[in-house]
């Protein structure tokens, strides 16, 4: 599966489909340009991060689920499950989902870097997240970009307008 998001505040899933790339999905629930998404370690979910200083949890739900949720013939549906909002002053620019621990971390306009975690009891049709971790003025201009290290969990990198590329250790209880 390809996704891609957009300056029309929607987010475009491709199958690919012989030699050739086919649009299956079109998820629309934010008001403004959707800068990044990651899916989780399942491929099951994704987190999108958008100019409208939301970040959402989309859950995939395959046909004959037993939730009930309507797909379309063999295909899968995406819901919108959790909208996680006012914790940014202004536009999230990236947004990355940790395969090794499960955490989201967002870059923000407001020079912030955050952290969240998924609720352990979380039903994920209804999921809830928590902020775990604030970095304030992690950079002196807009956070741009974050990513999880795949080989190190808690270990991330974040780059700036500043020209600085930063690397964070995300320690937890």
């Amino acid at each position: 599966m390809l996704a891609s998001c957009s300056y029309d505040n929607t987010i475009k899933l491709f199958k690919e489909e012989i030699d050739d790339w086919t649009c299956c999905n079109t998820l629309e629930s934010h008001t403004s340009t959707v800068w990044k998404i990651s899916f989780d370690q399942t491929g099951h979910r994704i987190v999108s991060c958008s100019d409208d200083k939301t970040l959402k949890i989309w859950q995939e739900y395959l046909p004959g689920n037993p939730e009930g949720i309507d797909t379309i013939g063999k295909e899968s549906a995406w819901k919108c499950v959790c909208t996680l909002s006012g914790y940014h002053n202004r536009v999230i620019y990236d947004v990355d989902w940790s395969h090794s621990n499960g955490l989201i971390v967002s870059a923000c306009g407001d020079e912030c870097i955050r952290v969240f975690r998924e609720e352990e009891i979380s039903d994920k049709n209804q999921p809830s997240f928590s902020l775990v971790c604030t970095q304030n003025r992690a950079h002196s201009q807009d956070v741009n970009s974050v990513a999880w290290n795949p080989k190190e969990p808690g270990l991330l990198a974040s780059g700036s307008d500043d020209g600085d590329v930063k690397l964070w250790e995300v320690v937890l209880d």
